[in-house]
């Protein structure tokens, strides 16, 4: 691991990093305090010295992106949106949606600095990328707590909605907790869900709370809906970026089977003293996956693994996000009237 990447991840971790030749010294972006603004209230002084800390660390991220349709390529796209240097040395988080299949990447500072930017690492399950500019000694946000967020707690968002830059919204915490899909259908948990008033352009920014600190990544907005956006937490940035830095990807476990969620027979699950109320049927399993090696068969009810329950699909997706790859875990599956253990070693999902 070199250097550049062992400080970014001081960083995430909360740690000061050393920057070679400033004598230890950081260039953090942290709430101000200015003498003018004694005379406003307490609301306009919080955002006010959260807007003066971390905008300086907010960029304008345009891109170029060509796809494909089928067998056709489309007309050149063009695509804006936001995000949050969260290193000196140009390292800066957004979303994926937002870089994805990205021909060129140009980052904007709120000097007017522009800047040539390179992808290092996307993960569309959690709708997070990280890319990186060539510059050093940039202003940078420091990354907060979202597991101590309470509703009701007032945010910040700073972005570059409809191309407008750098722009601030405030509202309120509406809710913890929420899942939304992402464009990969897994499942995001524990999304913020907030007042603040988003457009395009906002996706990618970075969600604040009134001490200065990150705590969200906004990502979703409901069309024709008001007053209800969404943000990524920051912890869950925390656990993504070391592995975006060091792999350029999340690592995950793979089984390779499609499957669904249905109802567990009562009967069934008293039988074998179940607690499960509903169960993941395998669909198919692909020839050569872990799962087929395991001896899983079509028809058959996955009801646990390794003793945790499983329901949906989305309980198979959150433990293998966890479990180390290539270490042996345990289907716990019923078939017919008999329940099974079988053993399996999730490889990496490619």
């Amino acid at each position: 691991m070199n250097r550049e990447i062992e400080q970014v991840l001081a960083l995430i971790a909360g740690e000061p990093p050393v920057q070679a030749g400033d004598g230890g010294g950081r260039r953090e972006v942290g709430p101000g305090t200015a003498s003018d603004v004694e005379l406003l209230d307490a609301y306009s002084r919080a955002v006010i010295s959260v807007v003066e800390a971390v905008g300086p660390a907010v960029v304008s991220i345009a891109v170029n992106k060509t796809l494909r349709d089928g067998w056709r390529w489309m007309p050149e796209m063009t695509g804006a949106g936001s995000g949050v240097i969260i290193a000196p040395d140009g390292y800066i988080l957004t979303n994926s949606h937002v870089v994805h299949a990205a021909r060129r990447i140009e980052v904007t500072l709120t000097d007017g600095r522009s800047f040539p930017a390179t992808l290092v690492g996307e993960d569309p399950a959690t709708d997070l990328a990280v890319i990186r500019v060539a510059a050093s000694g940039l202003p940078y946000a420091t990354l907060g707590d979202s597991d101590a967020l309470r509703v009701g707690q007032l945010v910040i968002a700073i972005g570059n909605p409809l191309g407008f830059q750098s722009t601030v919204s405030t509202g309120v915490i509406s809710a913890l907790g929420r899942a939304l899909r992402s464009q990969t259908g897994r499942l995001i948990e524990n999304i913020i869900q907030t007042d603040v008033p988003l457009n395009p352009g906002n996706s990618g920014g970075p969600l604040v709370d009134s001490r200065g600190r990150v705590i969200g990544i906004n990502t979703a907005i409901i069309i024709m809906a008001q007053g209800i956006s969404f943000a990524i937490p920051i912890n869950t940035a925390k656990w993504v970026l070391p592995q975006l830095l060091q792999h350029g990807r999340v690592r995950r476990g793979y089984l390779g089977i499609a499957g669904q969620g249905r109802p567990l027979d009562r009967r069934l699950a008293r039988f074998h003293s179940l607690a499960n109320e509903y169960a993941v049927e395998v669909v198919s399993v692909e020839p050569g996956a872990p799962a087929g090696q395991a001896g899983l068969r079509p028809g058959d009810l996955i009801v646990a693994i390794n003793e945790r329950m499983v329901t949906s699909v989305d309980d198979l997706h959150r433990f293998l996000a966890e479990w180390p790859i290539g270490q042996p875990a345990t289907l716990t599956v019923v078939r017919g009237r008999e329940k099974l253990a079988l053993p399996v070693v999730p490889t990496e999902a490619r």
